[in-house]
C-alpha cells in the first residue's frame, strides 16, 4: 500500500549541510498499525511531512496505491491528500469559528459533496466518537480530549487511504490519551485504513502491529 525506498532528507543551514534522514526505507500494508519511535530532533515529524506530501525528499521514491507521488505536480499532490490522506497532530488544529460537526464535515465539502451528505458522515462519525452532544460547539467549548476526538472524525471522514499522526496524544493526561489512541486505533482496523504514528508512549507503541525506530538518521524496525 505504502511503499518508501532509499529516502533522504537535509537542510542547509548557517553552519553547513543538516542532514536529517538518510536511505529511509518502509512498506505499510493496507489497515496496519505503525508507530514510529525515537529522540526528539530524529527526524520524525519530517518523515511524516515527506510522507503526506508536505515538504519535498531530496531523493528517493514514495508510492502509495502504486502512486509514484514523490513525482507528482503540486496541484496533485493536493488532490491526493485530500482524497487518500489524512492529518491528525499533537494540537487538533481544528478550525476555531467553526463547530465540531462543520470541522469533520470540511474536508468531504473540498471534496465537493452536498453539505446534506457531508453533515450525514459527520454525524455519524461523532456519534461513533460518542460526540454527538458536542456537535454544535466550537473548539473553544471542548475539552482537549473532545477537540482530539473531532480531530480524528475529521482526519478519516474521507475513508483515506494512510492516516499520518503525528503525537496525535501528546498534549493529552493519561486517561484520557488512552481513550483517544484506542478510539484511533478502533476506526482505523475498521475502516482498513493503515495508520503511521509518531509517539513517546511505549505502551501505545506496544499496542500497534510494527514499532521502527529512528536514529542516527535511519529507520530499523524493532524486533518485539
Amino acid at each position: 500500500m505504502l511503499c518508501v525506498t532509499n529516502l533522504c532528507k537535509s537542510y542547509t543551514t548557517p553552519q553547513g549541510n543538516l542532514e536529517i534522514l538518510k536511505s529511509v526505507n518502509l512498506e505499510v500494508d493496507k489497515a496496519s498499525f505503525i508507530a514510529i519511535v525515537g529522540e526528539s530532533g530524529s527526524g520524525k515529524s519530517t518523515l511524516l511531512q515527506l510522507l503526506g506530501t508536505l515538504d519535498y525528499a531530496d531523493s528517493g521514491e514514495i508510492f502509495l496505491n502504486d502512486i509514484a507521488i514523490h513525482n507528482l505536480p503540486e496541484n496533485k499532490l493536493a488532490t491526493l491528500r485530500n482524497q487518500h490522506i489524512g492529518f491528525i497532530y499533537q494540537a487538533h488544529h481544528l478550525i476555531p469559528e467553526l463547530t465540531a460537526l462543520e470541522n469533520v464535515m470540511l474536508p468531504l465539502l473540498i471534496q465537493g459533496k452536498s453539505k446534506k451528505y457531508a453533515q450525514e458522515k459527520a454525524l455519524t462519525l461523532l456519534q461513533q466518537l460518542k460526540l454527538e452532544k458536542r456537535a454544535t460547539h466550537i473548539p473553544a467549548h471542548l475539552s482537549g480530549g473532545e477537540a482530539q476526538r473531532v480531530a480524528v472524525a475529521r482526519a478519516i471522514i474521507t475513508k483515506p487511504t494512510l492516516i499520518l499522526a503525528d503525537e496525535p496524544t501528546g498534549n493529552l493526561d493519561e486517561s484520557t490519551a488512552t481513550t483517544v489512541f484506542d478510539m484511533i486505533l478502533q476506526l482505523c482496523k475498521s475502516e482498513g485504513v493503515a495508520v503511521i504514528m509518531v509517539t513517546h508512549s511505549q505502551a501505545f507503541a506496544e499496542s500497534c502491529d510494527h514499532v521502527y525506530k529512528l536514529s542516527q538518521h535511519q529507520l530499523s524496525k524493532q524486533v518485539s
